[in-house]
């Protein structure tokens, strides 16, 4: 993994340190080869040979796989999902084939270009694709007649049927009979299309055998009816789809599609595609950043609600970096362009989201694999059901041919197979809008079993963000003349308690002396001249033992216990003060603990600091912690945890992506490193502890919701199976059992979308 230096110029890094609330993953769109498109740059922090993006790769040859991309268009459910891809996995090139139901793309590997073969297969399947590579144009939204008229004229034509068959019945059986035969052939056409793509027992399949075998019995208008009840609930069905990609679809539209770049005195609006790193663009208030950019003007306020959940704008001052999307409030500004396209933050979170519907759920994969083998056995009995009775106990063949067909209804496992996914996506959108990030069912299904969550300390429980909160002079010095000398030893240091001291100089506006044979020591501390004395400043366990007197360490210690980091610093080898720094709790900490406290979920503390100042922040929080611990002891204590009961670990930085790894599932905070957020099973965009707690609650309630559903789609059809077998129901209600439930089980899912 590449880390970024704070120095490197070059675009990736760029883009990556203005990244930090979003993961480093790049999307897919069109062909993807597996060597870098960008060539190094120079100044780049790993000497010339950036792999921030993309890791380094053996070079490409024939037989490389390369990875395609469309938009499909036609998907009503996920189903619909599996028959692309059974259709584009049958051809011989293709590698592998996935369909991302969410943001309705096909994904491609295979080592040739297939992509001719795959839109030939897919068109056959019954569906439409377009490049996703190809320049994008506003889609045409179907109108209300497009959508709706086959449902409309079949249920004209059935009333045209009723009204004939009050006047003369055998007109109104001749009326229902072409109204099946109108209403079948579109049905009978698609499961003959799907059959060819390698799905012979879709639902299309089991309707049009039901309806043509109900008109060969004399069942006309049932036949009908269960047709139009059928279309009623695939109509259902695609409503409840697309409310479920609302959240990906509202997240997609936030790009705007062309930007104005400022070219000297000149402006120009050009496509998103032709921006790179280092444009200067110009955005009016009111809309929405193309790309992620670094702020030019001033000072601004942007609303980043859609990126991180956060209501309130927030002003943003000149030289700070802004994600895509973020929406300029108040005024005009400028900003410089540092992401390439197809990696701003909001294609990253795109893909995250592409990305989770490939980690399934177990119970998900499961159900899948169950109605593959589920379906052909329900028509097996269903055709036994038809003739058995009449072959072996010469009963009448019409009642059990036409139990056979109802039983052939009542077996369709659509209801059954979305009951998953369809909570599980809904759940997906409703935590992608409250700014949490989960990656994919598996890790949404494995957040409700977490009994104990494992807290990194810095940057996790706490702001990240040290502050001096004690001078102490052990010498002649006053406090303000101790911290300017402190603040000139430790001036140009990027250590965070170096930053901290010199930012509390600069606070109280002492002068800070010059200093010169500046130095840092490895794991010392750091020395320097000043006003002709050498000052060394280091941790009290590098002090001589006989150089701090029993008061002296006494005070240390107190210090310590208080929760603090202290440093001493010496002057001409003799200690002339302590300076105490502590890095200050989240505002939310205590009250996301409390919640998770209350949902029997216990928390515990690991970090690396002294066992004094950890014990002082695990009081204040009221939680267990161990403290000393190197990152591969933090990855021993989160396994020793695992063995017991489930374990979440969250964390931010670099040392704690091992123990996120070991962790039944990884949470990161959104301002954490790129290593945290790839390691990561979920992420907090928002940066909030109390994100946590909610998105365990949201798992919760899905889990509860899938077993709902299944309830319903099973317990229906146990139902209807038994009044069926007694002579008490008909073809109709059996759609009832098939189109109902999955219309119940679409909308109990729906109910998610709206947890809070």
């Amino acid at each position: 993994m590449h880390q970024h230096s704070s120095d490197c110029r070059c675009g990736h890094c760029a883009a990556a340190k203005s990244l930090k609330n979003t993961f480093a993953l790049r999307p897919a769109s069109g062909q993807i080869n597996t060597i870098s498109a960008n060539p190094p740059q120079a100044g780049c922090c790993s000497g010339g040979s950036c792999s921030a993006v993309t890791p380094a790769v053996p070079e490409k040859t024939a037989e490389t796989p390369q990875r395609y991309s469309w938009f499909i268009s036609g998907m009503d459910c996920p189903g619909c999902a599996r028959t692309i891809e059974t259709a584009v996995g049958q051809l011989p090139a293709v590698g592998q084939a996935r369909v991302l139901f969410a943001t309705e793309k096909l994904v491609v590997t295979a080592p040739a270009d297939v992509r001719s073969e795959v839109e030939a297969a897919v068109s056959a399947a019954g569906f439409s694709l377009k490049r996703s590579d190809a320049p994008k144009e506003a889609a045409a939204t179907p109108g209300f007649w497009r959508e709706n008229r086959t449902i409309i004229l079949l249920a004209v034509m059935m009333l045209v049927s009723w009204l004939l068959m009050q006047v003369d019945p055998r007109a109104g059986q001749i009326a229902f009979t072409l109204t099946t035969l109108a209403g079948v052939w579109p049905i009978a056409r698609s499961a003959l299309r799907l059959m060819r793509g390698g799905t012979p027992f879709a639902i299309e399949m089991l309707m049009s055998v039901a309806a043509i075998g109900a008109l060969f019995i004399g069942a006309t208008t049932e036949a009908a009816m269960v047709l139009l009840l059928f279309l009623l609930g695939e109509r259902l069905e695609a409503f409840a789809a697309s409310r479920a990609r609302r959240g990906v679809t509202a997240l997609m539209a936030l790009q705007p599609e062309e930007a104005v770049r400022i070219s000297g005195e000149a402006r120009e609006t050009v496509p998103l595609s032709a921006l790179r790193p280092g444009d200067v663009i110009e955005v009016a208030p009111g809309a929405r950043l193309p790309a992620d950019a670094k702020l030019m003007t001033a000072s601004a306020s942007f609303d980043e609600s859609a990126l991180t959940g956060e209501s309130i704008p927030v002003d943003r001052q000149q030289g700070e970096t802004l994600a895509a999307g973020s929406l300029s409030v108040d005024r005009q500004v400028r900003l410089e362009v540092i992401s390439e396209p197809g990696e701003s933050a909001i294609d990253r979170i795109l893909h995250l989201i592409e990305e989770a519907e490939s980690r399934r759920a177990p119970v998900e994969r499961f159900l899948d694999r169950f109605s593959r083998i589920y379906t052909p056995v329900i028509m097996a009995i269903a055709l036994l059901v038809a003739v058995l009775p009449p072959l072996l106990f010469s009963a009448a063949w019409q009642p059990w041919i036409y139990k056979g067909l109802t039983l052939l209804l009542i077996g369709c496992p659509c209801a059954l197979v979305i009951s998953t996914p369809a909570a599980i996506t809904s759940a997906l959108a409703a935590a992608t809008r409250r700014g949490a990030l989960i990656k994919g069912g598996a890790a949404l299904e494995s957040l409700s079993a977490i009994s104990t969550i494992a807290f990194d300390k810095t940057g996790t429980l706490t702001e990240g963000k040290p502050q001096v909160t004690a001078v102490i002079s052990l010498a002649k010095d006053d406090e303000r003349r101790l911290l300017a000398k402190a603040a000139a030893t430790e001036s140009g240091s990027s250590h965070p308690l170096a930053r901290a001291i010199v930012a509390r100089a600069a606070a109280l506006q002492i002068e800070v002396p010059a200093v010169s044979d500046q130095r840092a020591l490895s794991g010392s501390g750091v020395e320097g001249i000043v006003g002709g004395h050498k000052l060394l400043i280091c941790a009290p366990a590098r002090v001589e033992k006989h150089r701090l007197t029993e008061d002296q360490l006494a005070q240390v210690s107190q210090l310590e216990s208080d929760g603090n980091t202290v440093v001493v610093m010496l002057e001409d080898e003799q200690p002339t003060g302590l300076i105490a720094l502590r890095d200050t709790l989240r505002p939310d900490a205590l009250a996301a603990l409390t919640e998770l406290k209350a949902m029997n979920i216990q928390s515990v503390m690991l970090t690396g600091d002294n066992p004094r100042a950890a014990a002082a922040i695990a009081s204040e929080l009221k939680i267990d912690y161990r403290a000393g611990l190197l990152p591969a002891e933090k990855v021993a204590a989160v396994a020793e945890m695992r063995q017991r009961h489930a374990v979440a670990m969250v964390g931010d930085g670099i040392n704690d992506a091992p123990a996120m790894k070991e962790a039944t599932v990884g949470i990161a905070m959104g301002s954490g490193s790129d290593v945290a957020l790839e390691t990561a099973d979920a992420a907090l965009t928002h940066n909030r502890l109390n994100g946590v707690a909610s998105m365990i609650r949201l798992s919760r309630a899905t889990h509860a919701n899938i077993r709902q559903n299944i309830t319903i789609a099973l317990g229906l059809k146990g139902i209807f199976l038994v009044t069926t077998l007694a002579g008490m129901t008909g073809l109709w209600l059996a759609v009832l059992a098939d189109s109902g439930a999955t219309a119940l089980v679409t909308a109990n899912a729906l109910r998610l979308l709206r947890k809070k």
